[in-house]
């Protein structure tokens, strides 16, 4: 199995508001960036956007790391938050519903594909690629 480090990150100006989200896949010491946003949206919704969007590019299942800021991804996934909300039919404990149930979903399908291992990391802190994902992700809200 192919080993690949992702890197992810999404911003977004006001919440909602235009936002941006950016990734750094790395395998055999090839790094490929990739970037995009949307007018209207909230800072989730670009950190799983920024996750689901490296993920498609996985031509094969693979052993993925993946480094994210977002407490909200990392958690959700690592925890096994996500799978109760799923099975709850997207009702979170607090009997609230789930927010972002469509990219959930479509992440979901992603991770159980590939080989998982999460790694949440300080932003705005020491790692550099984590560091050049949020460069990329304001970069993109600024288009709007």
């Amino acid at each position: 199995m192919k080993k690949v480090n992702i890197y992810t990150d999404g911003a977004c100006s006001g919440n909602p508001g235009p936002g941006g989200w950016g990734a750094i896949l790395e395998y055999n010491g090839t790094e490929k960036e990739i970037s995009g946003g949307e007018a209207e949206t909230t800072n989730n919704r670009m950190e799983l956007t920024a996750v689901i969007r490296a993920l498609s590019l996985l031509k094969e299942p693979c052993q993925v790391e993946l480094w994210s800021d977002s407490k909200y991804v990392i958690d959700a996934l690592e925890k096994g938050w996500v799978y109760g909300w799923k099975k709850k039919g997207w009702i979170k404990s607090d009997k609230k519903p789930a927010l972002n149930v469509d990219l959930w979903e479509q992440l979901l399908k992603l991770t159980a594909r590939n080989e998982m291992h999460y790694h949440w990391i300080k932003g705005h802190a020491e790692n550099e690629k984590n560091n050049r994902c949020d460069q990329l992700a304001v970069a993109e809200s600024k288009k709007f």
